[in-house]
């Protein structure tokens, strides 16, 4: 058997001279690998670890606007943001859904003056918003996304109605708001896919995880494989700098010309929650609501749990981060401004996460005042680095769009296509039959249905490939041995988390266990011809990982 990885490593060697260069597998240097691509030029991206495992596996799962960026003054970005939320609801229906959003509303003029400071540039301590500030912010709402409506507009329930829907909810509440945006179910598998759909538009496109970028010789550099050690030397014209809360690093590591400090962050955690009374409580919505300090905070349905975030704390310097027991009870005691008569407590955790968000470096006070724009920093030189800074998942794709431009005017190219109605991976001719079909191929309705919901019309590639290949059901969940074949030979998986953590949810419901760990080692090891002793030190570090990263104790959860 042949790893397809080491094809992809050959063909840089055999044509090692690239127009563009991609450093960041995040979601930003993702959508601008895609954008590159199918502009028809020869692109590499390259990513240190796996394909948004870092900071863009960390997002609060929410596809949307940008309410309270309106308080800032920031119409561009929230009506930027707003085109590409209803983008997304097109182009990748499978893993984009529309989220009705609650807002509890317990006064009439509170957070009036605040806001309107904070739309002047004035500095202001946070403050609850009343119902003539969530009014007048969701009417903006209304009004600039009114061109291309998806959703409903917005609407005001009295507390009488309110109770009546929502009758765990706060009895402080006077009145409360309802709009739409969106939700993400799985942003690590749109991210993957967006690395397929590039190299499948342009088949000079490659795309390494587990690879670094070296400064080499002239102006050169130096593809390092970390897994196997070998480097290879390719050339470039351009070079895309996608690295987010880590660009200064890059940069320093890459060009040492960076002399100033271009991104700073927050770091935001999360928590998902196994609570049956709390989920039934939100009656399908998601709570948008401001905690004691004036932080707006989320809790809402997710793939059968509860996503509860986030904090929003300022970070001087970038590294791997967790939630830490501080920030895990912060989330836990908001949810009781809330919903004060359901029980919810760190029993119910059955996945944590954490991630730095890389904005632009500020001298705001308040984090929440920092703004989620973003901007390209080029610098000029033999090689010119365009830097992207800052952004939000929402808006990837029209970040890309601009860094793409900004690289095509460089090298005297022409857009030739523009991606905003491209449909994204599992998102081509998806439609509410899939499952069904599926079923007429052989297939039961629990794996129909469980295909159907995370690959969308991929499904069918997945079913087929299966089909072709040994494939049972492994001991201790519902993954197949043909499909763990299949991330591997197809998707790229190269280590276990590539599997649990983004390419399938598994770890992020709560559904891992030790024998299930063990039998996808196991398929993982055959198709990727680990040893004995590597599979042991795959399984030791994942595992450790779980528990360090992520609150998961996979030995303790088994004896249990």
């Amino acid at each position: 058997m042949i790893d397809p990885r080491q094809r992809q490593i050959s063909a840089v060697s055999k044509s090692a001279n690239f127009d563009v260069i991609v450093v960041g597998g995040g979601i930003n240097g993702i959508g601008t690998f895609r954008e590159l691509a199918m502009q028809g030029l020869r692109v590499l991206l390259v990513e240190r670890e796996d394909f948004c495992s870092g900071c863009s596996s960390a997002l609060s799962r929410m596809i949307h606007g940008g309410l309270r960026y309106l308080e800032n003054g920031e119409f561009d970005l929230v009506r930027e943001s707003l085109r590409e939320r209803d983008a997304l609801l097109r182009n990748a229906p499978h893993v984009v859904r529309p989220l009705p959003t609650l807002v509890p509303i317990s006064s009439v003029t509170s957070g009036l003056l605040n806001g309107a400071m904070s739309f002047f540039g004035m500095e202001s301590s946070p403050k609850s918003r009343g119902l003539l500030s969530v009014k007048l912010g969701l009417t903006l709402y209304d009004l600039i996304a009114r061109t291309r409506r998806r959703l409903p507009r917005h609407k005001i329930v009295r507390k009488a109605e309110a109770f009546r829907i929502w009758p765990d909810i706060t009895k402080e509440l006077r009145y409360c708001a309802v709009y739409h945006d969106a939700w993400i179910s799985n942003p690590e598998r749109l991210g993957i896919e967006l690395v397929l759909d590039g190299q499948a538009a342009n088949p000079q496109a490659i795309a390494l995880n587990y690879a670094v970028l070296q400064r080499g010789a002239g102006n050169s550099f130096k593809v390092r494989d970390l897994e196997k050690g070998t480097t290879v030397e390719v050339t470039t014209k351009d070079l895309v700098v996608a690295t987010g809360a880590w660009v200064d690093e890059t940069l320093t590591g890459l060009t040492e010309s960076n002399s100033v400090s271009l991104v700073a962050g927050t770091k935001g955690s999360h928590l998902v929650l196994d609570n049956p009374a709390l989920h039934k409580a939100l009656r399908g919505h998601m709570v948008l609501y401001d905690n004691v300090d004036g932080r707006v905070c989320i809790v809402f349905p997710y793939l059968g749990r509860v996503l509860a975030g986030a904090t929003d704390i300022f970070v001087e310097h970038a590294s791997r981060v967790k939630c830490e027991d501080s920030e895990r009870d912060y989330i836990l005691k908001s949810l009781e401004l809330v919903f004060p008569s359901v029980s919810v407590s760190a029993k119910d955790i059955v996945y944590s996460f954490s991630g730095i968000r890389p904005l632009p470096r500020s001298e705001k006070g308040f984090t929440g005042r920092i703004t989620r724009g973003h901007h390209i920093h080029k610098i000029e030189g033999a090689v010119p680095q365009f830097c992207m800074i800052g952004g939000k998942w929402t808006t990837f794709r029209a970040f890309a769009e601009q860094t793409t431009d900004a690289v095509l005017v460089a090298l005297g190219r022409e857009r030739q296509c523009s991606t905003e109605g491209v449909a994204i991976g599992g998102g081509l001719n998806f439609d509410s039959d899939i499952a069904a079909r599926l079923q007429s191929s052989g297939l039961t309705q629990t794996q129909a249905l469980r295909l159907a919901d995370i690959y969308g019309s991929r499904a069918f590639e997945v079913a087929d490939f299966c089909g072709r290949s040994s494939n049972v059901t492994l001991p201790g969940g519902e993954l197949t041995s043909g499909e763990v074949a299949f991330l591997v030979q197809v998707e790229m998986a190269r280590r276990l988390p590539d599997i649990f953590q983004r390419r399938q949810p598994i770890a992020i419901k709560g559904q891992l266990n030790l024998p299930l760990i063990q039998s996808v080692a196991a398929e993982m090891k055959r198709q990727l011809g680990w040893s004995t002793k590597k599979t042991g030190d795959e399984m030791k570090s994942f595992i450790d990982e779980l528990a360090s990263y992520h609150g998961v104790n996979i030995e303790r959860s088994c004896k249990e």
